[in-house]
């Protein structure tokens, strides 16, 4: 079999943490298969080399930021191949661009155009296992890109396509993808086998194990991915094509996002266009809409709701403000004290009042509902962030999704 294998910052957390991953390798290795392996830079390490590029200059360029930022995962990349080396085996490192990882010109958040694999197939077809900077490639004009946050999970979905890979293990902290996170109900159960779509919408909902453009790639090209620890030689969860097993739940998991603001743009005269002149200017500020919702319009007026993360509350505030003139609005109100809660399972889509219960639970609990958005295989609430982690049991439970109950 062909693998790819990527390992992030705390696997490559130190020369003890690498001799742990290289043993990883080796245990696979000796299994017979070909290994390309993608690793990130060590824990805490891009923030270092990013905090010193501040130093320097508070608007260094995006171009010597990413040939900075690149260093990081070439230090792992070669201490892994020197540790490889040492237990014996054959191993060599490459760069992004050594890779054949192409990308565009958007540097710090640049996209994948092309990989060009001739480099680590002749590796992996002489015996040498290839040890692969994550994160990075090079653009069109032939300098050093990165990818951005978590993009080396990307960095090796994009490489498990471009080999024809057998499957993509990406190697964490945790064992694998839980029913809800475990700090708020001990009793999550690990999913086994996951569909891209739910995963898709986990990872869009702030769950950290695997970095969304990576599900989304391999997605569109079905290819498997199995989360595994990085700790214990256990199996992991699979996320892979939906089977009708997966559709037997009618919910997968349930999921939270802390990182939310909400914000109301009052009395707005209710006529065509009026929703993209209230979001234009925060689209052209690069801020990203998440939950939106419009009332029902009285007297030739209408409120508009929606959300977006915390740290663009602020500036978005601030756009609102300077706009509500423009759109003459009656007065612009906000809040950062809001969460999301969803459930998603692709069994909604066979399984009827799977919003009601969810609905019924929280009205039982006393739990408010400011906001609803919903997908074939999703329903949001936006609620008040001191019910969180009360919603999340509650849903939990009324789901039957605890572990003694699997």
């Amino acid at each position: 079999m062909r693998i790819v294998q990527k390992f992030g910052g705390t696997s490559m957390g130190g020369v003890a943490r690498i001799r742990e991953t290289a043993a990883i390798v080796r245990r696979e290795h000796e299994r017979g298969h070909q290994l390309a392996v993608v690793v990130s830079a060590m824990a805490g390490e891009t923030n270092r080399l990013l905090a010193l590029a501040h130093e320097m200059d508070e608007y260094a360029s995006p171009e010597e930021t990413d040939v900075l930022l690149a260093t990081g995962e070439q230090c792992s990349a070669a201490l892994l191949a020197i540790e490889l080396q040492r237990l014996g085996l054959k191993a060599r490192s490459f760069t992004g661009a050594q890779a054949g990882l192409l990308t565009n010109n958007s540097h710090g958040r640049a996209r994948i155009e092309s990989i060009d694999p001739g480099h680590i197939v002749a590796a992996l077809d002489d015996g040498c296992i290839a040890v692969i900077t994550g994160f990075q490639g090079v653009d069109t004009a032939g300098r050093i890109s990165t990818l951005g946050r978590g993009g080396s999970d990307t960095s090796a979905v994009a490489l498990a396509i471009a080999l024809k890979a057998d499957a993509c293990d990406i190697y964490t902290d945790v064992d694998g993808i839980y029913t809800t996170d475990p700090r708020i109900v001990p009793e999550a159960r690990k999913i086994e086998r996951i569909s891209y779509e739910e995963m898709l919408e986990f990872a869009s909902l702030g769950a950290k194990v695997l970095q969304t453009r990576s599900v989304g790639l391999a997605m569109k090209y079905r290819m498997p991915i199995h989360l595994r620890s990085s700790f214990h030689d256990v199996r992991g969860s699979m996320v892979c094509e939906e089977d009708e097993d997966m559709e037997k739940a009618c919910v997968t998991g349930v999921a939270y996002n802390r990182n939310e603001a909400k914000i109301t743009l009052q009395g707005i005269p209710d006529r065509p266009g009026i929703a993209s002149g209230v979001f234009a200017p925060v689209s052209d500020a690069d801020i990203n809409v998440d939950v939106i919702v419009q009332n029902i319009s009285e007297h030739g007026l209408t409120d508009i709701t929606f959300t977006v993360s915390r740290e663009d509350y602020p500036r978005t505030m601030e756009i609102m403000h300077q706009h509500c003139a423009d759109m003459n609005a009656k007065g612009v109100a906000g809040s950062d004290d809001v969460a999301k809660v969803s459930i998603i399972g692709v069994g909604m889509r066979s399984h009827a009042g799977v919003a009601q219960t969810m609905f019924r639970t929280l009205a039982d609990g006393g739990i408010n509902i400011e906001m609803i958005t919903t997908s074939e295989i999703k329903v949001t609430v936006v609620i008040s962030e001191r019910d969180v982690d009360k919603a999340i049991r509650l849903l939990h439970q009324a789901f039957e999704l605890d572990a003694e109950q699997a």
